[in-house]
């Protein structure tokens, strides 16, 4: 991708209804509407429940899917601190378990499904609608998880999901898969003697911060944009709880040999890719599975991914250049270390002298604004009331040669529709030796290409839609 190297400001508008990216010696604008109280007024409608459509479009199977509520009439009730609580929670857990690993070491077909922001599920991540059986499950879309897991019927301790439970008595093609098989060894080894007490291959996920799944593995049907996958090895929860909002469970897109990712490796090539909408009321992105969905994308930038065998299951580039406002800070020698690329954390985090170094140029830039109190783990606050549009600087994160542009709408984080509160949606990390991740807030309205098989990832431009020309 070429780059420019002039500073590229971008116009915000609050309060009205423009969106204005503005580049030096570019005469072009790209307007976007941002109307809080239209947002609001969509966001309590009732879109009503219809099946979702499924087309193919040069290869690739499309399930349409829209922030609708999942055919609920349940209101949301939205709590930005506790969201945002929950994704430092999730953080802390990926650090505890990156800790972990480091520990324990020293002993042809694409299959295209609309995805959209999980706001109406009362979480920050984003969902897609899977078939499983014959029963559509919401799941939470996770990079940096490898189980596939919903609730299951009868359920002993479950939160409140949206729409009923999968129903494993009810699916003709549901097996359960027995402790002392060779599949349960294979996939969950135990110790000896585990089977003694245990009929099925249960199975325990505890994500570290208090989230946790706990059931048995079966096998049953799965359909990807309405191409059904046999014999996928999944979890039945019947003990869960922590941040999943009202999802039926979460989709596991890790790279072990467990994910789904690799289940479906090889009808599907080990490549699949995403691109996450705005949390606008109706917006929908998607999400791509296949290994020839090349030709849906154009002007792919690839970056080669990092190999760590203790982290192997986690999306890794070699971050090496953030540039602010096309300010160029921390050169390569100041990280020395990998990035986690993350579809299930939300807002960025950076070494702290990596977001020191960011605040201090933002705020240089910015400095024209009122300050405001921070806000839960985002410290950089202001006070807009009363602006109607206000020019912020661009934000993108280098990755050797590429780039990936934050979007205008990954940039700040509106805490009150008033804009008495409007925050810099970066936050660091508590340890200089922890490892930086890139969440979804700022990998939205773009293409994000995870190739495993040839060990790369890449970004493009993209309108972030399910239809395709």
């Amino acid at each position: 991708m070429a780059e420019a190297t002039t500073a590229l400001p971008v116009l915000l508008s609050l309060v009205g209804i423009y969106l204005i990216i503005l580049a030096n010696e570019v005469h072009s604008f790209e307007e976007m509407t941002f109307n809080l109280n239209m947002r609001k007024s969509q966001r309590e409608q009732n879109l009503g429940c219809h099946p979702p459509e499924a087309r193919k479009v040069k290869g690739a199977i499309i399930l349409e899917m829209k922030d609708t509520g999942h055919c609920s009439s349940v209101s949301e009730k939205r709590s930005h601190r506790k969201q945002l609580g929950q994704d430092d929670l999730r953080v802390r857990a990926i650090q505890s378990r990156i800790r972990g690993a480091s520990a324990s070491d020293k002993e042809n077909k694409n299959n295209e499904i609309p995805i959209s922001s999980g706001m109406k599920l009362e979480t920050l991540n984003y969902v897609v609608t899977l078939g499983l059986g014959g029963q559509n499950v919401s799941m939470i879309v996770d990079t940096g998880s490898d189980l596939t897991w919903v609730q299951c019927q009868p359920c002993d301790s479950c939160y409140d999901q949206q729409g009923p439970l999968f129903q494993p008595s009810s699916s003709p093609s549901y097996q359960s898969i027995l402790c002392n098989s060779t599949t349960c060894r294979t996939l969950i080894p135990a110790p000896p003697g585990a089977c003694a007490t245990a009929t099925n291959c249960d199975y325990v996920v505890n994500y570290g911060d208090g989230s946790y799944t706990s059931g048995e593995l079966g096998v049953e049907h799965l359909s990807v944009g309405g191409v059904w996958i046999t014999d996928f090895v999944f979890g039945c929860g019947r003990n869960n709880k922590g941040l999943f909002g009202l999802a039926s469970g979460l989709m596991g897109l890790g790279r072990s040999h467990l994910s789904i990712v690799s289940q479906t490796s090889s009808t599907l090539g080990g490549v699949f890719s995403y691109c996450l909408p705005s949390p606008d009321a109706g917006a929908s992105g998607s999400l791509v599975m296949g290994n020839d969905s090349s030709s849906l994308f154009k002007n792919v930038a690839y970056a080669r991914m990092l190999s760590d065998p203790q982290l192997s299951s986690f999306y890794i580039l070699n971050l090496t250049t953030i540039s602010v406002g096309g300010v160029p800070l921390l050169q390569a020698s100041s990280f020395g270390k990998g990035t986690l690329i993350d579809s299930g954390t939300v807002i960025t985090r950076l070494a702290p002298s990596m977001y020191r170094a960011v605040k201090a140029e933002f705020l240089r830039q910015f400095s024209d604004y009122p300050s405001a109190p921070g806000f839960s783990i985002l410290d950089t606050c202001f006070n807009l009331t009363g602006y109607e549009e206000v020019n912020i600087p661009s934000i993108r994160l280098y990755f050797e040669e590429v780039s990936m542009n934050v979007d205008v709408s990954g940039i700040l984080y509106v805490v009150k529709e008033d804009a008495s509160r409007v925050c810099l949606a970066l936050a660091s990390l508590s340890d200089e030796y922890d490892i930086p991740i890139v969440g979804n807030y700022q990998q939205r309205n773009q293409r994000v290409i995870y190739d495993t098989k040839n060990n790369r990832l890449g970004f493009a431009a993209d309108p972030c839609t399910f239809t395709f020309n």
